[in-house]
């Protein structure tokens, strides 16, 4: 199951960066969100190295970014899938021990 939220993973990266690179794009707050909200539902899945699966996601608008504008400052945009997939690990974490328990 990880190997495919992993290809999963890497998918909405690529996706979000296309629509990102769209000429008639340029809202960078709703980009943010995705980033985050998307790695955060696929981080609720994650069982080990949830990292990994937020570089998945976020690390295509930072090497476009760099590769385009040579500009380092793109990095930054990893931190919102970084955050994302760790909020959603430690509610799936949650849920799961929660569910063994009961």
């Amino acid at each position: 199951m990880q190997k495919g939220l992993l290809a999963a993973a890497v998918a909405a990266g690529l996706l979000i960066t296309w629509v990102d690179s769209l000429p008639t794009w340029d809202n960078t707050g709703i980009t943010a969100s995705v980033l985050f909200i998307g790695a955060g539902i696929i981080g609720l899945f994650v069982r080990r190295r949830p990292w990994l699966f937020g570089l998945a996601v976020g690390l295509w608008i930072p090497l476009r970014g760099i590769a385009l504008r040579h500009d380092a400052r793109f990095l930054l945009a990893l931190l919102f899938p970084l955050a994302g997939v760790y909020a959603g690990w430690g509610v799936g974490k949650l849920a799961r021990r929660r569910s063994a328990t009961s």
